[in-house]
């Protein structure tokens, strides 16, 4: 059982590793952090080596189980930064709960893999396993992290000389397939969907989303990256989780909810993790919307800039981590959030039971 601290810290750049002072200021050496999940300046898109470079910056820092999730993009006023989770196993007497969480790596995604049922496999068995060891039940866990890989332009000329087809002959398109398949992984970690219609809805038959899934891909790796945070009885730190959804790219009041239930509950808002996307249908609440049809700006730019500027305003810092890209992470237009926050232990009734939004 491993609970956590968390450091959310901004960037000069993508390869800054200032974070790691600060957290030496606290206490922990690098041995200590499980993960780094962070934003950086680039475009989100497959040619986006921001990511590459913080990877390549971070993971010579990190013990060697550790992994980094970089999530390219800080568009409108979404700032570049960093978060560390920590782990710290120290008992807090004045909590009865806390924050856990584990980290794994799947096998390599081979390119005939990726954005098929293979990934998907790799995901629900990495996953299932993680929340397992963490002892908790899958309705304890409030956030999936995965970073997967793409495929790019070499690996699909490598297969295809191998006479194999890749699931998709756009490098930007397999960005969208691989998030697919590591979110449907995850959904079926967590008995949110069965089998049968994991295999329909990554083939687009049917609809079928996680709101506790966020999944993003890049070039920089050729495995999935995962990080699982829940709640659990035996730990005892002041973190806490919920997660909910936003049901289109303005749904500002299912982030406003979460905030009016993260003060009823004593807390203050640490991180939201939220993915965004343009609406597939073209609309959104019976208006037409262009980002789809824009030939000089991709539409996960657009959705990252919408969605960041509510969630920053909800916040009340650039400093949150919006990822655009929401294949099977939340519903179709929406996305998936969940919201870390801190309880105050001097406020009474920290354990107090207030439904999830």
């Amino acid at each position: 059982m491993t609970g956590i601290r968390l450091l959310t810290v901004p960037t000069t750049g993508p390869d800054d590793v200032g974070a790691l002072e600060l957290a030496a200021q606290q206490g922990f050496t690098p041995d200590s952090v499980l993960a780094v999940v962070g934003k950086t300046e680039g475009n989100g898109c497959v040619n986006d080596f921001s990511r590459t470079l913080a990877a390549a910056s971070w993971e010579p820092q990190l013990r060697p189980d550790a992994v980094t999730v970089f999530s390219g993009g800080t568009e409108g006023v979404l700032s570049p930064h960093v978060n560390l989770l920590i782990a710290d196993d120290g008992s807090d007497d004045r909590f009865d709960r806390g924050l856990v969480a584990a980290v794994a790596t799947t096998p390599v995604i081979a390119p005939e893999d990726r954005g098929r049922p293979a990934q998907v496999e790799a995901v629900r068995d990495t996953v299932a396993k993680m929340i397992a060891e963490l002892g908790v039940g899958s309705d304890d866990v409030h956030l999936v992290l995965v970073k997967c890989p793409l495929l790019t332009s070499t690996d699909i000329a490598g297969l295809r000389s191998r006479g194999i087809e890749p699931a998709s002959d756009d490098t930007y398109e397999s960005m969208g397939r691989s998030r697919a398949a590591s979110s449907l992984g995850i959904a079926l970690a967590l008995d949110e969907i069965d089998a049968e219609r994991a295999v329909a809805a990554l083939a687009g038959k049917v609809a079928a989303w996680s709101n506790r899934a966020s999944a993003s891909a890049g070039a920089e790796l050729d495995s999935c990256h995962i990080l699982v945070l829940a709640e659990s009885s035996r730990a005892s730190n002041p973190l806490r989780a919920l997660h909910t959804e936003m049901v289109d790219g303005f749904d500002l009041r299912s982030l406003t909810d979460a905030a009016a239930l993260v003060e009823a509950r004593g807390g203050t808002i640490r991180q939201m993790f939220i993915k965004a996307e343009a609406d597939p249908a073209g609309t959104i609440r019976g208006l037409r919307h262009t980002m789809l049809t824009d030939s000089d700006i991709n539409s996960t730019r657009h959705a990252r800039a919408a969605v960041g500027a509510l969630a920053a305003a909800v916040k009340g810092d650039g400093a949150v981590y919006v990822s655009g890209g929401a294949e099977h992470q939340g519903r179709p237009g929406g996305g998936s959030v969940t919201v870390l926050y801190e309880i105050n232990p001097n406020l009474p009734n920290e354990a107090k039971d207030v439904s999830t939004p």
